[in-house]
């Protein structure tokens, strides 16, 4: 199979699954690709082409696409060439900046999930988050050392958390954050953002039946087929947040034109003292949310089921199933302390493949 340079160095496997009759009289076959790298996590996606090479193709068009969302949307990385959300918070106070309207898109799609959110997710979050990191890092790095940020910085970081300094100047495509102790983190949204807009250009790129994760972030179009070539919706697993069951996926969903996100206690942490402590911090006490497990949402738009995701964990299960309820084409799981479950009104529709024994 041919590949270029980037997929050889990054690619971890594209293999032919299942051979299925597509809809028309050609055959195709389904493969899955995988590489690393990219927001620090593992990408996949999945689909049917006619060939490997024809997959491959397209599979290197995501990784290219996800590549440029990647750099852009890095708060740690400087790029030649590149303006990205680093370089916005570098110049905090001092300068606006001229950005790619990816970024303007993604910060004008934040603030609206802001406002929706009653602000339980705020990428102006970023002095209160860049503390938390510099303390998991370093407690990860050297564990017997590992100490919790002092919670007289944490309040005072938080005095510089105001999304309205944010200046978007749309027309003239620039960024000014007008407080200088002020950063961005769009770790809340950016995973999921980027795979609803890579999902929407590899479909125009001719991709017909897919499926796209970036670090557990699923979005699906199109459908995959049955033994008989029966078109059926994808189906993706809310992973258990117990990681040492044998139950690996608390539901199987069929999902067509869907998104899944998950947020949970298990996907980064550190350990103080003998606790663990998560990287979702809570905006109302500036710690680690503790009302959940995990939370789980189905929409049609990745990067809301990513940002809701992380609204829904911190906060109380009430104040969330009124927020779901509220939002049109929204399903929530919600995985409790003690491991019960509780779920939205519509989730059991998606629910048509037997739960996991």
């Amino acid at each position: 199979m041919k590949m270029g340079r980037k997929t050889t160095a990054f690619l971890l496997g594209v293999l032919i699954v299942l051979m299925l009759p597509a809809c028309s009289a050609t055959t195709e076959k389904r493969y899955e690709a995988s590489f690393l790298e990219l927001f620090d996590t593992a990408s996949v996606i999945v689909g049917y082409a006619k060939s490997e090479d024809e997959f491959a193709k397209y599979s290197q068009k995501v990784y290219d696409e996800l590549e440029v969302y990647n750099k852009l949307f890095d708060i740690y990385n400087d790029y030649d060439g590149i303006n990205n959300i680093k370089t916005i918070n570098d110049n905090a106070g001092i300068k606006a900046v001229k950005v790619d309207k990816k970024i303007i898109d993604l910060l004008s799609f934040s603030r609206e999930m802001y406002e929706e959110t009653d602000g339980k997710v705020n990428i102006a979050f970023g002095a209160v988050l860049s503390l938390w990191h510099d303390h998991r890092t370093a407690g990860l790095d050297d564990p017997e050392k590992a100490t919790l940020p002092a919670y007289e910085e944490l309040e005072a970081r938080n005095q510089h958390i105001d999304i309205e300094h944010m200046v978007i100047d749309e027309e003239a495509s620039t960024v000014y954050l007008q407080d200088p102790e002020m950063s961005l983190d769009v770790g809340a949204i950016a995973k999921g953002y980027a795979v609803e807009k890579v999902a929407q250009f590899i479909q125009k790129e001719g991709l017909k039946d897919g499926m796209v994760s970036v670090g557990g972030n699923v979005k699906t179009f199109g459908n995959k087929y049955d033994e008989k070539g029966k078109k059926v919706p994808w189906t993706v697993g809310i992973q258990n947040p117990d990681l040492s069951s044998d139950q690996k996926s608390l539901y199987n969903l069929g999902l067509s034109g869907y998104s899944l996100v998950t947020s949970g206690v298990y996907e980064r942490y550190y350990t103080v003292d003998g606790k663990q402590y998560h990287h979702i911090i809570d905006p109302e006490t500036l710690m680690p949310a503790e009302y959940f497990l995990s939370v789980s949402i189905i929409c049609e738009d990745s990067g809301m089921a990513d940002a809701l995701s992380t609204a829904v964990f911190n906060i109380p299960y009430e104040e969330g199933s009124k927020m779901v309820e509220g939002l049109d084409g929204v399903e929530t799981l919600w995985v409790f302390s003690d491991h019960t479950m509780k779920y939205s009104s519509g989730f059991e529709k998606w629910c048509n493949y037997d739960k996991e024994k």
